[in-house]
């Protein structure tokens, strides 16, 4: 179907937009400090949600003062992840509609999520969303500016092939919603992780895919 509007893309974050598994992926970093011998709590992860692992473990560790060894510790907070949610993940509601409300508009669809491609592949698979869905899949190791700087968004539309002004970001973080808007795109902000003030620089704000209503596709 031949899309005739302005709107050419849509750029989907993962977590909290896709899937809601920052509840375990911060349960993960908990475990793997307390190996290390320190105590955390998941509040102290909420700053830096959105970021990237990179930023969400290293800025717990950095808060605490907990040395921190950057690709053996991602490395053993994966481990922990994978064996946590096998089995425990679903899409969050709307997602298998809403994407195929998008491929029968002839949108071009990408995942840009802060995450590395490990925890992105295991949500997906965990979700049941095939790779040959998206366009385009940028993660948080294909770029050198995490959010909210714009350069995953920008990146994931030049692999689309679109305008960042043409495309929809849909986020769920604040840091999200500042790198959307900073790209030029219009962003949709879902309320799984933060308030809807919290999210107020979004052009349109809902709770989950389920419940966006059809002008965020229709611009």
């Amino acid at each position: 179907m031949k899309n005739n509007n302005k709107i050419k893309a849509v750029l989907f974050d993962m977590d909290g937009v896709l899937v809601d598994s920052e509840e375990y992926i911060c349960q993960a970093g908990v475990e793997m400090f307390n190996e290390k011998g320190y105590k955390v709590l998941p509040d102290d992860f909420l700053p830096f949600t959105g970021m990237g692992e990179n930023r969400y473990l290293g800025g717990v560790a950095e808060k605490h003062s907990i040395p921190f060894n950057l690709e053996a510790d991602k490395a053993r907070t994966y481990e922990i992840y994978a064996d946590m949610v096998r089995g425990k993940l679903s899409p969050l509601d709307g997602v298998h509609d809403f994407i195929g409300i998008c491929l029968s508009k002839g949108l071009k669809l990408a995942v840009a999520s802060s995450a590395d491609p490990i925890k992105v592949n295991i949500n997906l698979d965990e979700i049941g969303l095939e790779r040959n869905l998206f366009r385009a899949i940028v993660t948080g190791l294909d770029i050198e500016h995490k959010k909210p700087a714009p350069d995953i968004f920008l990146k994931a539309a030049e692999l689309v092939g679109a305008d960042p002004r043409s495309c929809l970001v849909v986020e769920d973080a604040v840091s999200g919603v500042a790198a959307g808007k900073a790209a030029g795109a219009k962003v949709l902000a879902l309320t799984t992780s933060f308030s809807p003030e919290e999210l107020s620089g979004a052009d349109w704000i809902a709770g989950t895919l389920a419940e966006a209503g059809d002008e965020v596709l229709d611009w």
